[in-house]
């Protein structure tokens, strides 16, 4: 009985200070310092305007259907509550298709998505993220290119120069992180919100 009980004891008192280090103190720290050094970030990145309203995140893309703002990447999220119905940037249920490159469906997808993007930029190349899915469904950011290529229907519909649009977009490339990883890329939220203030 003794033995069970030596042996019992030090069990306990390692889960129960396990359980205070790694469920209370290297939390609450590492939210504190999170809070005190990049309380933005730590927040979740959200956009609010001058009433306080909440208008999205620079870490979870929204669906831009209207003609005159950059729209994202495509999205295969789907509904939490019925996986065959598609829900767009569905920041819920984050998921990509999980069609291989060979698949039927993803192949007509993305050929469908080339021929309406033409229709938009007749006789330019179509930039590939501008046609596929990203892995989670929420990418908040394009290439540059796919943000050049889409200029054109942003000037007509907005009545603005091509330059003028231009210049915008390349005003709010991010460069690779730490210098070599990842592209070129635009937040497409910065992005709308800057053509919003420049076109009110």
């Amino acid at each position: 009985m003794k033995t069970i009980k030596k042996n019992i004891r030090p069990a306990i008192v390692l889960t129960l200070l396990f359980t205070l280090v790694t469920g209370f103190l290297y939390p609450g720290i590492v939210t504190g310092l999170s809070q005190l050094i990049f309380p933005y970030q730590a927040n979740g990145s959200i956009h609010t305007t001058s009433d306080g309203k909440q208008i999205g995140s620079d870490i979870i893309g929204q669906y831009w259907t209207s003609p005159r703002y950059f729209h994202g990447r495509p999205s295969a999220t789907v509904s939490i509550t019925d996986s065959s119905k598609s829900v767009p940037y569905n920041a819920q249920n984050s998921s990509a298709s999980n069609l291989g490159p060979t698949n039927s469906t993803l192949i007509k997808n993305v050929q469908q998505n080339v021929q309406d993007l033409q229709k938009e930029n007749p006789g330019t190349p179509v930039p590939v993220d501008l046609v596929t899915a990203s892995g989670s469904g929420l990418d908040p950011d394009i290439s540059v290119a796919g943000a050049l290529f889409q200029v054109p229907r942003i000037a007509k519909e907005r009545g603005l120069s091509q330059d003028v649009v231009k210049k915008l977009v390349m005003d709010h490339v991010q460069g690779r992180f730490l210098g070599v990883l990842g592209e070129d890329h635009i937040n497409v939220l910065d992005l709308n919100l800057a053509l919003d203030a420049l076109h009110k």
